[in-house]
């Protein structure tokens, strides 16, 4: 399955969790928002969410700095 994650084409196993797909990036700790397709998923249901073929995610993460 594609999915295209900030921009970035990336494959992965069909019936995949967003969660999981976090988690294969490394970077589930990091991760503080998520949408699909421009859809806010809520924290609690990142590991009910299947992400479907073509789909677009945004995992946004807070960085600090001055």
């Amino acid at each position: 399955m594609k999915i295209v994650i900030n921009g970035e084409n990336k494959e992965f196993k069909d019936n995949i969790t967003l969660l999981e797909i976090m988690e294969n990036l490394a970077i589930k700790d990091k991760v503080m928002a998520a949408a699909i397709n421009m859809q806010i998923i809520k924290k609690e249901d990142w590991n009910s969410c299947f992400p479907k073929d073509n789909d677009k995610i945004e995992l946004l993460q807070f960085v600090g700095g001055g």
